[in-house]
């Protein structure tokens, strides 16, 4: 038990450091936490500057305690306010579009 804590630890300490990262790069960030069942949990980051980006933990426990540790504020839904800050490019549109029309997707 004392190691499974100590790797969760150690785990959330890491994404910590990641989250900090993308945050100084991008002026700030904010974050959303979505459950994707027995992957784990996914780490939505969204910037100041619109950047975007996310991290996958292995429990919901590990992202939140990465997120607590990053000082990462969390909204409950990927809506409003945070979906408008992120800004994507010709590259997401273009797949989207691809997507969207039956059409292959770039790469």
């Amino acid at each position: 038990m004392a190691d499974t804590t100590k790797q969760a630890e150690r785990t959330a300490a890491k994404l910590a450091k990641q989250i900090q990262a993308f945050a100084t790069k991008h002026g700030g960030a904010q974050g959303q936490l979505a459950y994707t069942g027995q992957a784990g949990t996914r780490i939505v980051l969204v910037g100041e500057d619109g950047g975007w980006g996310d991290l996958v933990a292995p429990s919901q426990e590990i992202a939140r305690g990465a997120a607590e540790k990053a000082g990462l504020t969390l909204h409950e839904t990927f809506d409003g306010e945070l979906a408008a800050k992120v800004r994507t490019g010709p590259y997401e549109w273009s797949r989207m579009a691809g997507i969207q029309l039956g059409g292959e997707p770039t790469t």
